[in-house]
């Protein structure tokens, strides 16, 4: 949360003899309150967000409603597809600071269904980047509500490019994997989307 200069009122008392009170009205400033001085006003603000925390994950969670369901009363694939994407593109985009699309999708795997009522847990982290494209690795997982225990319904890679507001693509920052299991997902993405780009030459 950023500071932001603003003014409170504060009240001190002081008694008299006799019992009268005197009270002095004085302002105090909302940075003073926070541990910061008045001469820093305007000039030191608390970021929103550290640079380690943009590759941290992203979680989202969706309901399972009638229309989302086929006749089978089971989840569309399409829709699931939907709040990947849309996960991948948030967690794509706190990455980098900018507009993200979607360019591609690598092996997406649907291992079991989930049904009406379901809560569907999405996780989506930044796991690969190239000088333009971010990987992104995501996790759906449904939970029923009378156990709450999370099963895996499907998981694939999405890859997106930053642009900028004339929609041309725009470099991002480069992530770097830090311990065994984000190597393996680097690797992975790597080797999806070298895979994808053999297939179109």
């Amino acid at each position: 949360m950023n500071w932001f200069p603003c003014k409170m009122r504060s009240v001190h008392e002081s008694k008299k003899g006799g019992g009268e009170i005197n009270a002095t009205v004085k302002s105090v400033s909302f940075g003073t309150l926070c541990g910061v001085d008045s001469r820093e006003r305007g000039i030191r603000r608390r970021p929103y967000m550290d640079e380690s925390e943009k590759s941290d994950p992203v979680i989202q969670l969706n309901e399972v409603f009638p229309g989302d369901t086929n006749a089978l009363n089971t989840l569309f694939g399409g829709r699931l597809m939907s709040i990947m994407d849309t996960a991948a593109g948030m967690a794509a985009s706190k990455f980098c600071s900018e507009d993200v699309v979607t360019i591609s999708v690598d092996a997406l795997k649907f291992k079991r269904p989930a049904y009406q009522g379901d809560i569907i847990r999405t996780i989506a982290r930044v796991v690969w980047t190239s000088p333009r494209t971010i990987g992104v690795h995501v996790t759906s997982c449904r939970l029923s509500r009378k156990e709450w225990n999370p099963e895996e319904i499907c998981s694939g890679f999405f890859f997106m490019v930053a642009v900028d507001g004339s929609m041309k693509p725009t470099e991002v920052p480069q992530f770097i994997p830090n311990g065994e299991e984000e190597s393996r997902l680097y690797h992975m993405a790597m080797q999806a989307r070298d895979g994808m780009r053999s297939e179109d030459s």
